[in-house]
């Protein structure tokens, strides 16, 4: 499970993303930073794609390996997301002609050569997409979703081979496939942030019950395509932010409603048991002012990194656990 969404451009043309990444905690996660100048090759294929970097890029990484991106975005702006897609993806078996590319290689091998969308699409015309176990037992199903201040796409594993779908509503979640989630929101025409108008039915008055009656029907369960429509309905009603800090904070508060805490969402892990899936960390991709923020399970402190003040000679990782709980700051009064 995760939720990633563009937020509508800030007047003073500000872009940010949000996105949550929802996993029992079993994996290890990192703040990675790649060099403008890596160079790297497909994981677990040995004749697979190989690649120099243009761009550096900064975002969260998986098993302690900086290439394996789950997250991210890079020194010309576009950010790259990857989210679980149990039962819609299907990886192709290797060619061995050097255009093979594991699915944990896709956002490294985009943030680091692509600078907007139109050169990501080309980008992927050139690569054959593989399955790659990091580690997990199997390759982990994904589609990734993309954005740039423009637009937005999302990158689907089919029997046939990778799928680019242009996404106008810049927001994602798991499956089924994007054009079904799109369809989807005809369903829901209607919604409002506007209370409905008393009515007079046979001589009864009826009038809402407190404030929100607008989103009355809007579902509230946890599975991809509910989330898909909450998603979108707080984007599209969301007041227009003014400045490149409201629109991270308007981010912020998005990102708060799908913040998923232990014991809501239980599932059989290794052996059968019982284990819990909830937000691991969550990012803040802001596309304008090239700034990456992110907080974790357990320390909600946001800590954001400037990418043009990093350095990017250098690839490198801090590791941080997830489930460590920080302490909250005391005050006085």
């Amino acid at each position: 499970m995760c939720t990633n969404f563009k937020m509508n451009p800030a007047a003073d043309g500000t872009v940010t993303v949000g996105r949550t990444m929802e996993f029992p905690n079993m994996i290890s996660f990192g703040v990675a930073a790649l060099a403008s100048d890596y160079s790297g090759s497909a994981s677990g294929q040995p004749a697979g794609k190989k690649w120099t970097a243009t761009y550096g890029a900064v975002g969260i990484c998986a098993f302690g390996v900086a290439q394996l991106l789950t997250d991210g975005m890079n020194t010309a702006g576009l950010s790259a997301h990857f989210l679980y897609m149990a039962d819609y993806c299907t990886y192709q078996e290797p060619k061995g002609d050097g255009s093979d590319l594991s699915e944990l290689d896709v956002i490294p091998f985009l943030l680091g050569t692509c600078k907007n969308l139109a050169e990501v699409k080309a980008a992927m015309a050139e690569v054959n997409v593989v399955g790659f176990d990091p580690g997990m037992g199997f390759a982990p199903p994904s589609h990734i979703l993309v954005h740039d201040a423009t637009g937005s796409l999302a990158i689907e594993f089919h029997p046939q081979g990778h799928v680019i779908v242009d996404n106008p509503a810049g927001v994602g979640t798991n499956p089924p496939y994007l054009p079904w989630q799109l369809t989807n929101l005809n369903n829901y025409v209607g919604m409002t942030a506007a209370d409905p108008a008393e009515v007079n039915r046979e001589g009864v008055e009826l009038r809402p019950v407190g404030q929100g009656a607008g989103y009355r029907g809007l579902p509230g369960d946890w599975t991809p395509p509910s989330r898909f429509l909450r998603v979108f309905t707080m984007v599209a009603a969301s007041d227009q932010a003014q400045t490149s800090s409201e629109a991270e904070m308007a981010t912020l508060h998005i990102l708060n409603n799908f913040d998923i805490p232990a014991g809501l969402i239980r599932e059989a892990g290794p052996g059968g048991k019982v284990i819990d899936e909830i937000t691991d960390f969550s990012t803040i991709s802001n596309l304008t002012a090239k700034r990456y923020a992110y907080r974790t399970n357990g320390d909600p402190t946001i800590r954001v990194i400037d990418l043009a003040a990093t350095d990017f000679s250098t690839t490198r990782i801090s590791e941080f656990d997830t489930a460590k709980l920080s302490a909250f700051t005391a005050t006085t009064i």
